[in-house]
């Protein structure tokens, strides 16, 4: 458990606290109170936490916490799960996005390397998110599976869509290989 404390200004510092504390994916349980699992992945994360507090003139108090009974972990633990569940979930739904975008260039004929490009980046960035929920989602989400098989489905989208705008830039627009 984190309690923070951080001068209202400026409120840069506040602001960069809070956002490294949701990057990391502490679980905010009041005003300046976070929980988050003591596992080694989170350390990083925490080391930047701390230093940002003190780069604020702040104040931090770091406190291993348990509950008071089996209830009060399991409370704790399905928190958790439920943050990175919603995560998971907005993942989800920007992969079905990747896609949609995917077949709108296609139905528009849009097969340039510049919008190949554009895709690349877009799949860069569903990637190193994935990755980043992947390391914080300690206890398993039910959707990761689902975004494990939708990313991998959005390479394979890629590579389709790649395979289309070298055929196309190579005027091969009929033919198969290359």
């Amino acid at each position: 458990m984190l309690v923070v404390r951080v001068p209202a200004e400026p409120s840069r510092h506040r602001v960069a606290v809070w956002r490294e504390l949701r990057r990391i994916g502490a679980l905010a349980l009041g005003q300046g109170t976070w929980a988050v699992p003591d596992v080694p992945v989170f350390a990083d994360g925490l080391a930047r936490v701390v230093e940002l507090v003190e780069r604020g003139a702040g104040e931090l108090v770091t406190l291993n916490a348990a509950g008071r009974g089996e209830r009060d972990g399991a409370r704790l633990t399905a928190l958790f799960t439920e943050a990175r569940q919603e995560e998971w979930s907005e993942f989800i739904a920007d992969c079905g996005k990747f896609d949609a975008e995917i077949d709108k260039e296609i139905n528009k004929g849009k097969l340039t390397v510049a919008e190949l490009e554009e895709e690349e980046q877009s799949l860069e960035r569903l990637r190193r998110w994935h990755r980043d929920l992947k390391v914080r989602d300690v206890f398993g989400a039910p959707a990761a599976g689902e975004a494990d098989q939708l990313l991998t489905a959005c390479v394979a989208r890629l590579e389709d869509y790649t395979e289309r705008v070298f055929r196309a830039a190579h005027g091969l627009a009929g033919e198969e290989g290359g």
